[in-house]
């Protein structure tokens, strides 16, 4: 007799997902984790201050993180997650659906946004190692939607160029140096970005501008 076709256990266990403990210890740790970061700076991230921070037994911190460089790389991946969402298939304009210029412009913003909210932890992620932040998938997503803007504004330009160096200024050591030491405000930032925007698309660099 063909049991598979009585028997109505299934032949392989169902896909599991994270039990709801798990998923709520996983929201403090992360919450704590920023936290600690945002008022002390990232040298005060440990696991101990995180347990601490969150409730959390130390063991449990480490068993779903399993040291501190994960825990930080978890942290910068999910505000990450969310930035590429809200760019990718969020409202307009920074989503799709409004004119190239303006989801540019509001991509720019949004990015200077990102970068001084997360400037410790961005930093500490840069300086540990300054090239390999080009060849990382936040960047490689970045420089990909700006150099498809871009195209559409110019498209005689070198875009993935032009895009390179739009990119250049978001760099973690710039903007802790132009808020930290500078004093420059957010908006002082973005007012910036908009005169090298409007010089990058207004400005005569040869060859006819594209239209939006």
């Amino acid at each position: 007799m063909d049991l598979s076709l009585t028997d109505p256990r299934p032949t392989s266990p169902p896909p599991t997902t994270p039990r709801a403990d798990a998923v709520l210890n996983r929201r403090r740790i992360l919450d704590a984790a920023a936290e600690i970061v945002a008022t002390q700076g990232p040298e005060a991230l440990t696991m101990n201050a995180v347990a601490r921070a969150s409730g959390t037994g130390v063991g449990t911190v480490y068993r779903r993180f399993g040291d501190v460089a994960e825990l930080f790389s978890a942290l910068l991946d999910e505000r990450e997650q969310q930035f590429q969402e809200a760019f990718m298939a969020g409202p307009p304009p920074l989503g799709p659906g409004a004119p190239p210029r303006e989801r540019l412009r509001a991509f720019l913003h949004a990015l200077a946004d990102r970068v001084v909210e997360q400037r410790e932890l961005l930093l500490a992620g840069e300086t540990a190692s300054p090239i390999a932040r080009y060849n990382h998938g936040s960047y490689l997503a970045r420089h990909t939607h700006t150099a498809m803007l871009l195209r559409q504004l110019r498209p005689t330009a070198d875009a993935p160029l032009l895009a390179h160096l739009l990119l250049a200024p978001f760099a973690p050591s710039l903007i802790t140096h132009l808020t930290r030491d500078r004093g420059q405000t957010p908006d002082q930032i973005k007012s910036g970005l908009d005169d090298v925007l409007g010089g990058l698309l207004d400005g005569p660099l040869g060859g006819p501008l594209g239209g939006e």
